[in-house]
């Protein structure tokens, strides 16, 4: 009869199982979720990349004539596809992906930052609620779901925010045609050298600020409504209940829209680039003064530098 193997020889070839705590499996998923953020990042960046151009006030091109539904003429901006020809034109179609990948180490960052927080600070099931005095009853617990999520909120965005900044300036390169942040590592060398720290977290705070207010917002928002607007006797009630918190989440983001453009702008101001400088932007000595300048200008909700507010919300909402 053969000998037993050792237990110890038998297992080395096995694969290795899943703990009772579930942890492979979580690391399974978290991996998944960090290939899938790096993929919608890179899908979606042409278009971040065009905005970010728009907020800076670079126009390229001029705009065409058009009439509005009560046969006004007006003069449009150009649109998404006609400024992402003109970046094709002028750096080919790699061009549209400047910038990239400090904005997929940012999302990766960001999932990590989050799934360990919210191990840390588990949040609570929710659980269906059948009627309105459930729904009244739940505010606590809505309350105190926002704030764990804004902690998670908070410490992604500081964990992840050098890496916006590397990235905005990237892609605002385009507008003086400069080579000054390359990649990566030698972005954050040249950062470190020139600003110190600091200039990792320019424009952190009205970013944060943005993403809080939006957060408070749109929970709340979509609490009452789903608490006092929608009638249980509605049969599509649950249906309707469940879209609330995304449609609250659109009407939002136009108000806390102001913020991010600040953030962006700082993220680029007197950093040696072209767009940070005159004309196209002045100095600022804090993002408060910066938003001052907008709001006096009468540009930080309607216009900035001549482009249309309706552009800037459309590539927002995207």
């Amino acid at each position: 009869m053969a000998a037993a193997r050792n237990p110890e020889e038998a297992g080395r070839g096995a694969e290795p199982r899943p703990a009772r705590d579930g942890t492979p499996v979580s690391v399974d998923m978290d991996t998944a979720i960090v290939l899938l953020g790096a993929g919608v990042t890179a899908i979606t960046h042409p278009l971040l990349y065009v905005k970010l151009l728009i907020q800076v006030g670079h126009e390229p091109l001029p705009p065409t004539v058009g009439t509005t539904l009560f046969g006004r003429k007006v003069l449009y901006l150009p649109g998404f596809f006609s400024y992402a020809q003109h970046i094709v034109k002028v750096d080919g179609k790699l061009g549209l992906f400047r910038g990239l990948s400090p904005r997929i180490v940012s999302s990766a960052i960001s999932t990590i930052v989050r799934s360990k927080v919210k191990q840390a600070i588990p949040v609570e099931e929710a659980h269906r609620m059948s009627n309105r005095e459930d729904l009244k009853a739940s505010l606590r617990k809505v309350v105190k779901e926002t704030t764990q999520e804004m902690v998670v909120q908070c410490l992604s965005r500081i964990a992840t925010h050098p890496f916006h900044v590397i990235s905005v300036r990237c892609m605002a390169q385009f507008v003086g045609r400069e080579a000054k942040y390359g990649g990566l590592f030698s972005s954050i060398v040249k950062i470190f050298q020139e600003e110190g720290l600091g200039g990792f977290f320019v424009g952190l705070v009205p970013h944060v600020l943005g993403e809080v207010i939006f957060l408070w917002c749109c929970n709340l928002l979509a609490h009452f409504i789903n608490t006092y607007a929608v009638d249980d006797n509605f049969s599509q009630a649950p249906a309707v209940r469940s879209y609330t918190k995304f449609v609250m989440g659109i009407a939002v983001s136009v108000l806390t829209y102001p913020f991010m453009l600040v953030a962006d702008l700082m993220a680029v101001n007197s950093c040696g680039l072209a767009a940070g400088l005159p004309p196209y932007s002045p100095h600022f000595i804090s993002w408060i003064h910066c938003w001052s300048h907008l709001s006096q200008q009468v540009t930080l909700l309607f216009y900035y530098k001549d482009n249309a507010y309706l552009n800037i919300l459309v590539y927002n909402i995207i």
